[in-house]
């Protein structure tokens, strides 16, 4: 299947033949869907913490923190921001004249001056121009306002990353999702006086961006904090790039006979997160940040699902103590079981008829491995995957974030269940990635590799197949310790599209 040069190819990418041909078998099976046992609402895999349970996992927190426990902030940042300017792409490309009344487009043109990026496209427009911006419009020269957002000659928002976008504004000066990450990060995961952890995964294309933005603005947030900030930037592996296929399955080759690899998705991250040293670490997407007078209930939050995720890893440790010691009781065991079911919501008919030795190994097994608290946002329309309970390879079953690709839709239990779901996933993770005894999981070993995606993309104006891995949230973390924790509405304020920054979430005070 393969030649002489798309060995040295592979080779070359740290991806073997048996690799490259396990990835396109999958273009001819695809991958299954997932059993589910229901949708996690509140009492039924997802915890609802009151007040008392708050304030513990809190100050459990705090505590971690002062003695000297660290935390990393994972920020997924890579690839361009051009899905977020859509709407004014197809305007820009479309027939001259003015925005539709009522148009994603000329709601930008009525609130332009509600942007953070307004004064540096004024003058970018006076510029280029000769005019400000509402001469511009006054004249009806709207699409060389909007090409001044998008545009190359322009702010070239179209083609930069979200993280370097101006989101917020703080009287003169204009804030992007960088500092947002940074100021999120010195409330939350750091003691007074201690280091910051950060890291950013980015797209090569933008990493010089990236260290400059870094440079300019880290000096001044150590200042403020009082605190050491230590970032670092990644980029998505080739190893972790999969290839592409033409429509009947066989390998995509491009106009020099070569093979076609594309970026694997957001799941190759784990390779990303699989380098990272911090025994704690918090994911979040980039563009999920508010500005710093609403910045408290996200702060207070992130505390809450840490503290608690402490107080569960707390217990993992205990128990593994007492079955590593070779002497724990009938009621030592009955307990961990009670954790497995209620805690964890880990399932196995197995369990019932296992006798003593087997039941102790098969508890350690599903206890020994990396942890995660998810965050849950009430259903309210946003899109995104969702919290469910879900048969696992093994044979038992567990809490899992799936995508509705994930799910066979055909079976009217399952639409239902899909249809009735009350929570969904904002990407509001705190993990612990280390063992007790203090030695990093091997993370890619506990990936699903059968819950990857095939979608229909092209390349050069021919049709093909691309794979993407199991999502960072979903397939690639499939075989952790997981707890859905509901969190408030307030905590989630992502911009998929540049309306989403007029949003008040986003505006000053």
């Amino acid at each position: 299947m393969f030649n002489e040069s798309d060995l040295k190819f592979l080779s070359a990418k740290g991806i073997t033949p048996e690799q490259a041909e396990l990835q396109l078998s999958r273009f001819r099976t695809g991958f299954p869907y997932l059993k589910l046992h229901g949708s996690a609402t509140p009492g039924h895999g997802i915890v609802r913490l009151d007040s008392s349970c708050q304030a513990a996992a809190k100050a459990r927190w705090q505590k971690y923190l002062a003695d000297g426990g660290r935390a990393c902030k994972f920020v997924p940042a890579s690839g361009a921001a051009s899905r977020m300017f859509k709407s004014l792409f197809a305007y820009v490309d479309g027939p001259d004249g003015a925005p539709v009344p009522g148009s994603d487009v000329a709601e930008v043109i009525a609130r332009i001056h509600d942007f953070a990026f307004y004064p540096a496209l004024n003058e970018l427009c006076v510029k280029a121009y000769g005019k400000d911006v509402d001469a511009l419009c006054a004249e009806g020269r709207y699409k060389e306002v909007i090409s001044g957002i998008i545009g190359g000659s322009g702010l070239n928002y179209g083609q930069l990353p979200k993280g370097l976008l101006a989101f917020h504004s703080y009287g003169s000066e204009a804030h992007t999702p960088v500092e947002e990450q940074i100021s999120e990060g010195a409330a939350t995961a750091v003691a007074p006086g201690g280091t910051l952890m950060l890291h950013f995964t980015v797209s090569p294309a933008h990493r010089e961006l990236f260290d400059r933005k870094l440079a300019e603005v880290i000096p001044a947030a150590e200042r403020k904090y009082g605190i050491t900030i230590d970032v670092s930037l990644s980029e998505q592996k080739g190893c972790t790039d999969t290839i592409a296929a033409n429509p009947d399955g066989s390998p995509f080759r491009q106009a020099d006979g070569s093979l076609l690899f594309r970026p694997g998705g957001h799941g190759a991250l784990i390779q990303n997160l699989n380098d990272i040293e911090s025994a704690v670490v918090f994911i979040k997407n980039i563009d999920n940040v508010v500005p710093d007078h609403l910045r408290q209930p996200t702060v207070e939050w992130k505390q809450i699902l840490a503290g608690y995720m402490i107080q569960v890893h707390d217990k993992i440790a205990g128990y593994l103590a007492v079955l590593d010691g070779g002497n724990a009781t009938d009621a030592q065991v009955r307990e961990m079981i009670a954790f497995l079911h209620d805690t964890l919501q880990v399932r196995d008919p197995r369990m019932k008829v296992m006798n003593d030795a087997d039941l102790q190994q098969f508890i350690r097994a599903k206890l020994d491995r990396p942890l995660r608290v998810c965050g849950m946002v009430v259903n309210e329309g946003e899109p995104g995957g969702g919290p469910f309970l879900a048969d696992n390879p093994d044979g038992s079953s567990s809490p899992q974030i799936l995508e509705s690709h994930q799910i066979d839709t055909s079976v009217p239990e399952y639409k239902q269940m899909l249809a009735q779901a009350t929570h969904f996933n904002p990407v509001d993770l705190v993990c612990y990635i280390h063992n007790p005894s203090g030695k990093p999981y091997d993370l890619p070993a506990y990936v699903d590799a059968a819950t990857g995606f095939i979608s229909q993309k092209s390349a050069n104006g021919r049709d093909l197949l691309a794979l993407e891995l199991p999502g960072l949230w979903n397939g690639s973390m499939s075989d952790w310790s997981t707890v859905f924790v509901e969190v408030p509405a307030s905590t989630f304020n992502p911009v998929k599209t540049v309306n989403d920054l007029l949003r008040p979430t986003h505006q000053p005070e």
